[in-house]
């Protein structure tokens, strides 16, 4: 499999920038303005894609009752699509969508979404995956209410076909899911066994986990949002809301750079304003002289050679006039 992959221009893996997923879900209410203003909030946020998804009743729930009649009131229409995905496309934002059925699978892959997402739900229907692995396009698989042999077989299942490119999410399916339960520490899990990039479907209230998954390697962050958490509908209640969004986009770009790199060093606004001691001229000297022990002091701050080096300056010869006060340093001796 793949360590590294492209979703439309973004890298997707180590090193790389999070692609931050927003997650409407169902949360349009079956109103195309609604849909609208959520890939506003989305594109606003500074996430990289919006996501909605492609599910029929009839699929989901075939047994005609209450359940039934929930999903049906939560189904986007699929002649939405063309006019969504334009109108993402105006706010620059990529537009995803998870599919439930084959129909949808072509649907999307007709209008050549540079990505399929997978529901957790669906990591044991091998022959939804098959059939999307067979597109040749990326995946990004949930993996909630699945073990590690349901997601090696998912994933043998993709890689059959021929299908190299996939993201893996640790996904809790718990709405909304508590702390104790998300389980970040599996994302190593999947990146040792599968060796591809992983991230976080994130099911918790408020938006703090995503940073720290970040800060554990998440390649991908996919997060529900809504307009208002007290609209009616059954995921709009453990939604984040649109200030929340944003603010969770900032936290993560914060993190990626407080991450920086793995290379240990005094830093040079360390030197500057530390107490930390280093290596000064005790008198004024001439090209020539020989540096001793009395011609050096140690005091802060720490833009001289470091303490240690000590004795390994004494002995050495002064190349260029060094004044009192000066702090020492190779080029000198």
């Amino acid at each position: 499999m793949n360590r590294e992959i492209i979703l439309g221009k973004k890298h997707i893996g180590i090193g790389h920038p999070t692609f931050i997923i927003a997650e409407a879900g169902s949360n349009h209410d079956r109103d195309l303005a609604q849909a609208k203003k959520l890939i506003d909030v989305a594109s606003s946020s500074g996430a990289d894609a919006i996501k909605f998804q492609l599910f029929k009743a009839e699929v989901l729930h075939p047994v005609r009752d209450k359940v039934f009649d929930i999903i049906k009131d939560c189904e986007f229409p699929r002649e939405w699509l063309e006019e969504l995905m334009g109108y993402a496309g105006e706010k620059g934002i990529i537009f995803l969508a998870t599919p439930f059925d084959n129909d949808a699978v072509d649907l999307l892959d007709r209008a050549d979404l540079c990505a399929f997402k997978i529901a957790s739900s669906e990591v044991a229907n091998f022959s939804l995956l098959r059939y999307v692995a067979g597109k040749k396009k990326p995946i990004i698989l949930s993996t909630g209410m699945s073990d590690i042999v349901d997601v090696y077989d998912a994933v043998e299942v993709i890689r059959q076909v021929g299908n190299r490119d996939l993201v893996l999410l640790q996904c809790s399916a718990l709405y909304p899911a508590p702390p104790e339960k998300i389980h970040l520490r599996v994302m190593d899990t999947l990146l040792d066994v599968f060796h591809v990039p992983v991230g976080f479907s994130d099911h918790t209230l408020g938006i703090i986990f995503s940073a720290v998954a970040v800060a554990r390697g998440a390649c991908i962050i996919e997060k529900h949002f809504t307009l208002d958490r007290t609209l009616p509908g059954p995921d709009h209640s453990y939604a984040i809301e649109p200030n929340e969004l944003g603010q969770l986009v900032k936290d993560i770009r914060a993190v990626e750079v407080a991450l920086g790199n793995s290379e240990k060093k005094f830093l040079l606004e360390e030197k500057m304003q530390s107490r930390r001691v280093s290596l000064f001229a005790e008198r004024d000297m001439k090209i020539g002289e020989v540096l001793q022990l009395k011609d050096i002091v140690l005091r802060s701050p720490g833009i001289g050679l470091p303490a240690r080096y000590l004795s390994s300056i004494l002995g050495q010869t002064v190349r260029e006039s060094i004044k009192k006060g000066d702090p020492i340093i190779w080029d000198m001796v």
